[in-house]
């Protein structure tokens, strides 16, 4: 959760209304969504950016359907990469933590620009009215909350990729090799960073938010099938000599923070706390969280309650809990003045208007100043059961607190460090010089794409990690 672009302006910034298919005749195309960029936040990487562009830009010109497309890097540490309908391809920095080669990060890419140029998304999209791009809130304030979420991690990353069918991953893996190839790269590395793919989803165990494979979906012999077209398409080259770019690609990400920010805010010991803009913030306890650059989610684990920590804009606290109260439709609300913790608050109690015939929401909510910030709490439920989390709502509120533990206020992210081998050692060994503990050997194992035990050579550079 990061608030420093969302500050502007009197109005709650938040689409609080029910989304459901973005519409086919959008024409975003080269500019990234504001709502994919909502959920995410932008990853301000020139290098990287400038990559991507330059890849991305290359393929187009020699795709099936050249056209306006855009490419954006987003600051996400989850591992996937999407396109969407109207015509842009998003990787986060986490499937840019995993490539190992440009040639890998290139195969990704065109498999990305496949899906464009075979207009995938657009014949999904009309399918189904689920896939739309939107933020939870938007998504269950109109429905009953009963019914409208078995879990948040279920829905809130979930609503922006479309789930791709067995054919057409097949054909987006046919162009990958091929737009891959006619730039220069060696694609048969696509094949081995599916590996990387299904090594990091079994050691993950899924954790509900969709990464790369629950979003297009595997197959068993999909690394066989890719090896065999990238021969092919090798052999189609005639004699021209195809690109890894290994250790080019490898110093190109050096520095990038891997895993969660906790600058923007992290969950430890059920608390959240948000070293940027010190405060400190209790979950309850069992619910699950999900924080993204514009608001922090928590749900209760059956789908029967949420709260929300939301900016209300405005120019005073009255303002801004007057700006929340209409942002999320607010009918017939009980407001009063208090104090929290220090700060100047505004506790509101109604009900949420009903949309599209259904029931709408019994909220109780939160408004407190923090200087010249405004922050909502935002606790929903369904009216018949407001009573049995009433005090969850109110215990949250009455938690939030300055952040002044020094070993939170300073916690950093990881970062990934390239090392150069000093000798002939296994991964293991090497990982263990550079000061990486063996429990998380695996885990920067497949993040090499490599086995522990495998060896490397002097001056070969590999990944480690470090702050």
């Amino acid at each position: 959760m990061n608030f420093s672009f969302l500050r502007t302006g009197a109005a709650l910034l938040l689409p609080l209304t029910l989304i459901s298919a973005v519409p086919t005749s959008r024409t975003q195309g080269p500019k990234p969504d504001p709502q994919v960029l909502a959920q995410f936040g932008l990853y301000n990487n020139p290098t990287l950016q400038r990559l991507i562009d330059t890849k991305g830009q290359q393929m187009n010109k020699v795709s099936d359907r050249p056209g306006d497309y855009g490419f954006t890097i987003v600051d996400s540490p989850v591992i996937n990469a999407f396109a969407t309908p109207d015509g842009h391809v998003y990787f986060t920095r986490g499937i840019m933590a995993h490539f190992n080669s440009e040639a890998q990060f290139a195969g990704v890419l065109g498999h990305e620009l496949g899906h464009i140029t075979a207009k995938h998304g657009q014949s999904q999209q009309r399918r189904s009215t689920a896939a739309g791009i939107g933020l939870l809130l938007g998504s269950i304030i109109a429905p009953k909350i009963t019914q409208s979420i078995g879990g948040i991690a279920q829905q809130g990353l979930g609503v922006l990729f479309l789930k791709y069918g067995r054919d057409d991953e097949r054909e987006s893996d046919q162009l990958g090799v091929k737009y891959s190839t006619k730039i220069g790269y060696d694609a048969s590395q696509m094949a081995d960073f599916f590996q990387t793919l299904q090594r990091n989803q079994a050691a993950s165990g899924g954790s509900g938010v969709p990464d790369f494979l629950s979003s297009h979906p595997n197959s068993a012999d999909r690394y066989t099938t890719v090896k065999k077209l990238a021969a092919q398409a090798k052999q189609n080259a005639g004699g021209q000599q195809l690109t890894v770019g290994r250790d080019s690609y490898l110093r190109m990400i050096e520095g990038l923070p891997y895993g969660d920010d906790p600058r923007q805010g992290y969950v430890e010991g059920g608390v959240f706390y948000h070293p940027d803009l010190k405060f400190r913030m209790p979950v309850p306890s069992g619910w699950k969280s999900q924080n993204s650059p514009s608001q922090f989610q928590m749900g209760e684990p059956n789908g029967k309650a949420i709260i929300v920590l939301v900016p209300a804009g405005g120019n005073s606290l009255d303002e801004a809990a007057q700006g929340l109260a209409k942002a999320i439709g607010l009918q017939s609300a009980n407001a009063q003045r208090t104090t929290i913790n220090g700060f100047p608050a505004v506790v509101m109690q109604g009900e949420q208007a009903a949309q599209q015939n259904q029931a709408g929401a019994a909220v109780l909510a939160h408004v407190i100043q923090d200087g010249s910030n405004y922050y909502g709490i935002i606790g929903l439920t369904a009216p018949a059961t407001l009573s049995t989390y009433a005090n969850t709502f109110n215990g949250v509120a009455q938690g939030f607190a300055r952040l002044t533990d020094a070993s939170k206020l300073n916690r950093q992210s990881d970062k990934i460090r390239i090392k150069t081998a000093t000798g002939s050692q296994t991964l293991a060994q090497a990982l263990t010089t550079s000061g990486v503990p063996a429990s998380r050997h695996e885990e920067l194992a497949i993040l090499n794409g490599m086995q522990r035990t495998d060896r490397l050579s002097k001056g070969m550079l590999y990944k480690s990690v470090g702050k």
